[in-house]
């Protein structure tokens, strides 16, 4: 054992006498997987493909949605092999398989009792087929990423559902996901081209194939007879037909798409349209093709108030009619509740309650298109009495990128954000229907009463131009009286929507757990039993996903509802949503913060000193903490601003010893020695390594540091990599006082460590500054200040009050006293600095710091220099690693600038994200940053770059270590491209 090995029991909850909640996990599972099903499934696909683990098995019960069901193993299938392999076992051993990509579905659809498969992880890719009219899409690939591929070719996907950033496209097929402009015409059934899919009895069937037809009939003659019987009996019955045509003219994602058998003519053509929305009850989604849409890139948008739900609703066809592509409706709860999401004005908290608002979109591929639109919304505007009870309140069109963004951001929280306001400990239920749009004022007045009669606030949103409004219930799932209230409630809800308004029980959420009880309500005896048998054609077994969207229990809508336990304030409000997961750089690796999230609550649910808390316990430091890169881009992802880094920072300094946070006090106090020391010893093993040469310096070095690492701690010594590089110069830059125009801060990580190219960076920062003719200067006593980020994302909290408070005495008195502004060169400092050292400031320096003005040196050369700079040379093309600082800061777009200015071509990579590096934990865990970037590295080192460009020493360090290419500050190329050319001008 390490000699200062953490105890576990640090991350254990505190024994509060709570009672062992009723969903609670039992102690006979805390083994894990049981035998002989982790033995078989091993040797079948490989031990690193079966998760096995309590913890593992948790992290993955729990999704979206109200329900919690935990498998008895997780396969992560990499291939259809893997996919045909795990169901050929099912059908031998009477198991149950389902399939889970994001986890974002709202009922439930992702979660299994038996295996569960994770097709997300090494399912992802986009390529664009000729001009971009079509997509081949791996099903792990999420919208937002597939639309940023697709932009540059002017196209983007059809569905656009809400959850955009964190869904992916194999989800979205299943559930035939819509979202606020595809309505009925432009989701996945009206869209994909064609499917490839495994069937569940292995069968992998490709929709394009010409011969696709005559391999299946090889194949699967049952049920192909089977499919085509079906097909003649609904199509021998007119009333039955006509039923089928209705059910469709809005948006109803309830039950099989029955009219597949009426829009397809052979066996392969009805599979292509039943796919769509099966819900991963019919096969595995392996491949989709898409039709794409053009990108209309003029928008027109406002967000209209009315006094009433009622009165929005009643504008809404005048919107349809006028060409809007997408009218949003959102209640007063939503409004109110989305002042959480940064970015929306604070005085909507202040709205009254029975104000609404629809938020309106026109778009257009040209400007005449554009104002025809907007003359047409500007008649409808003048016959709409609207209100304007706060200052905020414009009711307007804009073209304002900004400002469109900031309404979309509010519409698209609308689950999370009025989820997390929801009183502690509740769970949530995020239902969906339809209605024909005629009836929708009436169906906002009978669902606002329904609501009020069963106790229940009023949350209500929706794509009212298609009729369909979204609402939310939130009540406790471990006291059985609420569970009776939601009873209650949905049953007269299901009997509303169908039998006064005729409408779909499922607008685009798909059937799940909470409608299947109610799906022969909605479409009657005969049409549900067609459903069956086509279950029962398609997978005779049952082997795929059971009771998802099939169930004749009428309370199987209640089973396996989860709790909610109170957890750590800071992630109490999450809903579980996952739109946090794609941006975390240890998804792949360990857990994403829902994850985190999810495990903390299984330990409250537990009884202390549970089996399954010790196992959960256990895992829990490595798997949660130590792997948590800190960037706290979840926090920009989710709609609530929950921090999960920060609270595993947390964590970090919960599991301190008194000695560690004593030790890490005195390196602070005295970090002038830590940082000569730290550039002595960088500069030694450069010195070895050039000694050793052929490698093996750099193989000493790692040696060396590895057996240290065991011996103490693997999350308090580095681990030596050959991308880390010599030591910076001892001497800074001479600079004046005297005219400057600006305070230079060259970050500790730039003191110590050097920069690649001609000149090192603070000499590149000092001259291109001065070329401008704003000088800076550096202060003669930074040496053994720092921006704290060394202690604060270790969790070493005295060690943070004592740098933090330091960094800004100094700066105060450098600027003299926020006269002058403070340039820093890296941007995780700039963030540092600027934000991150608020809360442990004492009174006084917080006064100090807001009047200091901190600008990271990337905003400096966009805004102060360039202007006034002359570029003579720029390189051919240049590949950016925006950091995730520069995400927290906004500071994207100046990055990219700056990078304009210094090369003909500017490529930042789609799949760019955190490396992971995190300050040193790339070397205390480098299967992080290898995990984080192997995405982003893949595009790097698919073509040549003439410069690979970013604004963090170490981030540079973590993308070298990732693409083998060297990465160096934007600063520098900057210099680099505005040096005269007179060779005695150079620095």
């Amino acid at each position: 054992m390490p000699l200062l090995e953490p105890d576990p029991d640090a991350l254990r909850p505190a024994p509060d006498g709570r009672a062992p909640s009723p969903d609670r996990v039992p102690d006979g599972r805390a083994g894990g997987t049981p035998e002989p099903l982790r033995a078989d499934l091993s040797a079948i696909l490989g031990a690193d493909k079966v998760l096995t683990k309590v913890s593992d098995l948790v992290r993955y019960a729990s999704d979206a949605s109200p329900y919690r069901f935990v498998p008895q193993v997780v396969v992560v299938a990499e291939d259809i092999d893997d996919v045909s392999a795990v169901l050929s076992y099912a059908h031998g051993r009477g198991r149950e398989v389902v399939f889970r990509a994001a986890g974002t579905s709202l009922n439930g659809q992702a979660q299994g009792e038996d295996i569960l498969v994770d097709v997300r992880k090494h399912w992802v890719g986009v390529e664009v087929v000729g001009d971009g009219t079509r997509a081949r899409i791996g099903p792990g690939t999420t919208i937002a990423r597939a639309n940023a591929t697709l932009a540059r070719h002017g196209r983007v996907l059809g569905p656009d559902p809400a959850s955009a950033i964190a869904c992916t496209v194999g989800g979205v097929v299943a559930n035939n996901a819509s979202g606020m402009t595809a309505g009925t015409t432009r989701n996945s059934y009206r869209t994909v081209a064609s499917l490839t899919f495994v069937l569940p009895s292995g069968t992998v069937v490709d929709t394009a194939e010409p011969d696709a037809d005559d391999r299946l009939a090889h194949a699967e003659p049952a049920l192909c007879a089977g499919l085509l019987a079906i097909k003649r009996e609904i199509e021998a019955d007119p009333e039955l037909t006509a039923r089928i045509r209705a059910k469709y003219e809005i948006k109803n994602t309830n039950g099989y798409r029955l009219d597949a058998f009426l829009d397809g003519t052979t066996p392969v053509e009805i599979l292509r349209g039943l796919m769509v929305g099966s819900e991963g009850t019919f096969g595995f989604i392996s491949e989709v093709v898409f039709d794409t849409l053009p990108l209309d890139r003029r928008v027109s948008t406002a967000l209209l108030f009315f006094p009433s739900l009622p009165a929005a609703a009643a504008a809404v066809p005048r919107f349809n009619e006028a060409g809007a592509l997408a009218v949003e409706l959102m209640d007063g709860n939503t409004l109110r509740a989305s002042v959480s999401v940064q970015g929306v004005p604070a005085d909507w908290a202040r709205l009254p309650k029975d104000t609404a608002a629809l938020l309106v979109e026109f778009r257009a591929p040209d400007e005449a298109r554009q104002e025809a639109y907007e003359e047409a919304a500007a008649q409808v505007l003048g016959d709409l009495t609207l209100v304007a009870p706060v200052a905020s309140v414009t009711n307007g069109f804009t073209r304002d990128a900004k400002t469109i963004a900031g309404y979309w951001k509010a519409r698209k929280a609308f689950v999370t954000a009025v989820g997390g306001s929801r009183p502690a400990g509740t769970t949530l239920i995020t239902e969906d229907f339809a209605v024909p749009p005629s009836r929708l004022a009436d169906a906002c007045q009978s669902l606002l009463e329904l609501q009020t009669r069963h106790g229940f606030d009023a949350a209500v949103a929706g794509h009212a131009a298609h009729g369909n409004l979204h609402f939310l219930l939130a009540f406790d799932a471990g006291r059985p009286a609420d569970v009776e209230r939601y009873a209650a409630f949905m049953d007269e809800f299901c009997r509303l929507t169908v039998e006064r308004f005729d409408g779909s029980l499922k607008a685009e959420h798909a059937t799940g757990r909470n409608i299947a009880p109610f799906l022969e309500l909605e479409w009657g005896p005969k049409a549900t039993e067609l459903m069956w048998r086509t279950k029962r054609v398609i997978d005779p077994d049952g082997v795929l996903a059971p009771r998802v969207v099939l169930d004749r229990d009428p309370r199987a809508h209640l089973r396996g509802l989860k709790t909610i336990p109170k957890i750590e304030l800071l992630a109490d409000p999450c809903i579980e949503c996952g739109f946090c997961e794609p941006t975390c750089p240890s998804e792949d690796l360990t857990t994403t913060p829902r994850q985190r999230i999810v495990l903390r609550r299984e330990m409250l649910r537990q009884p202390s000193g549970s089996p399954v808390e010790d196992g959960l316990v256990e895992a829990y430091g490595y798997d949660a903490v130590d792997t948590c890169a800190g960037d706290s881009t979840c926090k920009l992802a989710c709609p609530v601003g929950i921090d999960t880094g920060a609270l595993m920072k947390d964590f970090r300094h919960t599991r301190h010893s008194p000695r560690e946070e004593r030790a890490a006090a005195l390196a602070a106090r005295n970090f002038k020695v830590v940082e000569a020391s730290a550039r002595l010893a960088v500069a030694a093993a450069d010195r070895i390594g050039a000694r050793v040469g052929g490698g093996r310096g750099d193989r000493l070095l790692s040696a060396v540091t590895r057996s240290a690492r065991r011996a103490v701690r693997p999350d308090l010594v580095p681990e030596w990599l050959p991308e880390i590089p010599g030591a910076a110069p001892a001497r800074l830059p001479h600079t004046a006082r005297v005219g400057a125009a600006a305070v230079y801060y060259p970050a500790c990580v730039n003191r110590i460590f050097a920069s690649p190219g001609e000149i090192p960076l603070a000499q590149a920062v000092v001259a291109v500054s001065a070329r401008a003719g704003k000088p800076v200067w550096i202060p003669d006593d930074v040496a053994g200040t720092c921006c704290a980020t060394i202690w604060h994302s270790k969790g070493y909290e005295a060690g943070n009050r004592v740098m933090a408070n330091r960094i800004v005495e100094a700066a105060w008195g450098w600027t003299a006293g926020g006269a002058l502004p403070l340039v820093v060169d890296a941007s995780s400092c700039t963030l540092s600095i600027a934000h991150e050292v608020v809360p442990y400031l004492t009174p006084d320096n917080r006064r100090l710091h807001r009047e200091l003005t901190v600008l990271d040196s990337v905003v400096w050369a966009a805004d102060d220099l360039l202007p006034h700079l002359t570029v003579h040379r720029t390189a051919p093309s240049a590949v950016l690693h925006p950091t995730c600082s520069m995400r927290h800061l906004g500071d994207e777009a100046q990055l990219a600038a700056v990078a304009e200015a210094c090369a003909d071509e500017v490529v930042v990579p789609d799949d760019a994200g955190c490396c992971a590096f995190a300050g040193d934990r790339g070397m205390l865990h480098k299967e992080l940053t290898e995990s984080a970037t192997h995405r982003e590295a893949a595009e790097v080192t698919s073509r040549h770059f003439d410069a690979h460009l970013s604004a963090n020493r170490l981030c540079e360090v973590g993308m070298q270590h990732a693409t083998g290419r060297e990465y160096g500050s934007v600063l520098q190329e900057l210099e680099r491209a505005t040096r005269p050319t007179d060779p005695s001008d150079r620095p």
